[in-house]
């Protein structure tokens, strides 16, 4: 009875003795009521794991302000450079409806009518090749302005 009563104290001193070995380790023991973590092994069926520890990557003297700064800054940037493509888009959408209507008001006069309806057709198409331009003059001036702030715009960010 001795020797058993000092075998027991020479376990639970083990266990207290070094709680840094034992605090690495874990048993995972499934039973019929369920899936139970402890530092001791809780049956015949249990399984040790060890807690693995991974090194703190980021380091502690980050500036997180200037990251979050850096991240604002290349995302207006990324932000900017996607609405300077819109608007060069929008020009040359422009620039297409544009030649598209002269190209109908040119195939009106074409199409075969006296010399006289061609004389009264090419007036009015003129009128409307003039109102044409300066339509497309209009919309792109102010495309360009609107392009060119947003240029100068982005490279106050690079």
């Amino acid at each position: 009875m001795k020797l058993c009563t000092l075998f027991v104290i020479f376990i639970s001193l083990l266990f207290v003795a070094d709680p840094a070995v034992s605090a690495d380790q874990y048993y995972k023991c499934v039973t019929d009521r369920g899936t139970t973590f402890s530092q001791f092994p809780c049956g015949g069926q249990a399984t040790q794991h060890k807690i693995a520890v991974s090194p703190n990557v980021t380091p502690a003297n980050v500036n997180h302000v200037k990251a979050l700064n850096s991240l604002e800054r290349e995302q207006i940037i990324r932000n900017l450079n996607a609405e300077i493509r819109s608007v060069k888009y929008k020009l040359a959408i422009l620039s297409r409806d544009r030649d598209r209507a002269e190209y109908e008001q040119l195939q009106r006069l074409n199409r075969l009518m006296s010399d006289d309806d061609k004389k009264k057709l090419s007036k009015e198409i003129k009128k409307q090749l003039k109102v044409i331009n300066k339509t497309f003059a209009k919309n792109t001036k102010t495309t360009n302005k609107q392009l060119s702030a947003l240029e100068k715009k982005l490279k106050r960010y690079e």
